[in-house]
């Protein structure tokens, strides 16, 4: 057997970022090779990710690039256990790279993010599951989102933890930074659940329905006219929690369709995606 000298446990760590102790047990295990210690702490992270599958990841880093032409978007959600843990460099600075190369990539999907190689050649994956060995602690990608558009606007709340990319058509030359901005920040707070009603997933509706018939049905109200009511309160539903149908927090005289129609005729949002740890 290899003997492991401090300098050899020191090069390992300066390589992986790993431990002393899992060091030293994975040079001892692989004989001194350091490819094999690699493969072997790698596998240590696996094996902590499993353990910690079913923790909860409500901390972490939201971070979104936005194109020079202004027309893509990108969101990265990082997310880890403890706020602690979203504060370390090694867990920020994996977030930037994640979202570096989903710019310079162009992912379609987070499996595909995953797969995809950073600057030392390791996968997304595997960098995070390097890091999941380290620090002990469950990270995930909690979300990836991926906006084209003629405009695409963003917003970070100040905790890091909310991100919100909005996606602008028929912007006609019109510079929508500041509009865009109000309405980003409108989702950020009042956490719309679609676009307008035809964007609200059927089983969102069915649900609203049966509980306006539930309410109904316990003030008493005869049951031929239940669905009637339930359909006047889903309308209701539709004017607080779809975004073209809000009023605007800031003037409370104007819907967000409104006040997209007064900053340009037509301009209108087809998309947004709001991302939020906690």
């Amino acid at each position: 057997m290899a003997a492991i000298t401090a300098a050899d446990v020191n090069k390992l760590r300066q390589m992986t970022g790993a431990g002393m102790m899992d060091c030293k047990k994975a040079l001892s295990e692989a004989d001194g090779d350091f490819e094999k210690a690699i493969e072997i702490l790698r596998k240590a992270g696996q094996k902590v990710a499993a353990k910690r599958a079913d923790n909860t990841t409500s901390e972490g880093i939201v971070l979104i690039q936005v194109s020079e032409n202004g027309g893509n978007g990108k969101l990265v959600a990082l997310a880890c256990e403890t706020e602690p843990v979203s504060k370390v460099d090694d867990f920020k600075n994996l977030a930037q790279a994640i979202i570096e190369v989903a710019v310079a990539q162009n992912p379609a999907s987070t499996e595909e993010l995953l797969g995809l190689a950073l600057a030392d050649g390791r996968t997304v994956q595997e960098t995070i599951t390097e890091l999941v060995g380290k620090i002990g602690e469950k990270i995930v990608i909690a979300a990836y989102e991926n906006v084209t558009a003629e405009q695409v606007v963003s917003y970070i709340h100040s905790n890091g933890k909310l991100g919100v990319l909005v996606a602008f058509n028929h912007v006609q030359g019109t510079d929508v930074a500041e509009v865009g901005k109000d309405i980003a920040m409108q989702i950020a707070a009042m956490k719309p659940v679609a676009v307008n009603k035809d964007q609200v997933d059927a089983s969102i509706v069915e649900k609203e329905l049966e509980i306006g018939r539930e309410q109904a049905r316990a003030e008493g109200k005869p049951e031929a006219i239940l669905d009637r009511i339930a359909q006047g309160r889903l309308e209701k539903f539709y004017k607080e929690n779809t975004l073209l149908a809000q009023e605007f927090v800031k003037d409370g005289s104007l819907t967000i369709a409104q006040l997209l129609e007064k900053t340009q005729k037509g301009l209108t949002v087809t998309e947004f995606k709001r991302i939020s740890l906690s």
